[in-house]
């Protein structure tokens, strides 16, 4: 067998343990900056996955108001060894500070997929069955509410349908595509 052969395999099983850790920092960043129901099952499982890197790195990194430095710090750092393993395993090398843009680039790309599908989820879980409540439905409220309720105060009412998701969404993509683009070409300047 040719390392080639292995070379796949091994950035899949990379990619994939580093993305969902690293997605639950980010989701527990996330839920803890908006304030959503601390013992929500989803909420508790994300606190106990996490949990032990972030209590040693709490002793280090103080919080900064409001945010959980200890959780970005815990996300870009694993997202730059993740990047760096898999462009290593690619051949590549790449400056540390172009790391360090990539991997914030890819975590903030991140942060906007996350508000995507949490507003397209929250979305149809109102279509679907809009008086439940549950664990998810909770979760999705917490962290889309004050997004949708920003776009509310932009869309005139339309007699009980609520475009505001339509232009968070749309919103979102935008805001995607305007700041995304420029951190990858300046990686590219800087490599």
């Amino acid at each position: 067998m040719n390392a080639n052969y292995m070379t796949e395999p091994l950035i899949f099983i990379i990619e994939s343990v580093f993305s969902l850790y690293i997605l639950a920092v980010v989701l527990r960043f996330l839920l803890q900056w908006s304030r959503a129901e601390f013992y929500n099952p989803i909420s508790q499982f994300l606190v106990k996955i996490t949990h032990p890197v972030l209590k040693i790195l709490r002793r280090y990194i103080p919080p900064v108001g409001k945010i959980d430095t200890s959780s970005i710090v815990l996300a870009l750092g694993l997202r730059m060894f993740e990047d760096f393993s898999i462009l290593m395993l690619k051949g590549f090398t790449i400056s540390v500070g172009a790391l360090a843009l990539y991997s914030m680039s890819n975590l903030i790309s991140l942060l906007f997929d996350v508000f995507i599908y949490a507003v397209i989820a929250s979305a149809v879980l109102s279509w679907l069955n809009p008086s439940s409540f549950n664990a998810v439905s909770s979760i999705l409220h917490s962290l889309t509410e004050p997004l949708l309720d920003t776009c509310r105060k932009f869309i005139p009412d339309f007699g009980g349908i609520d475009l505001s998701p339509l232009l968070a969404l749309m919103m979102l993509q935008l805001a995607k595509m305007v700041i995304i683009p420029p951190l990858n070409q300046l990686v590219s300047l800087i490599s």
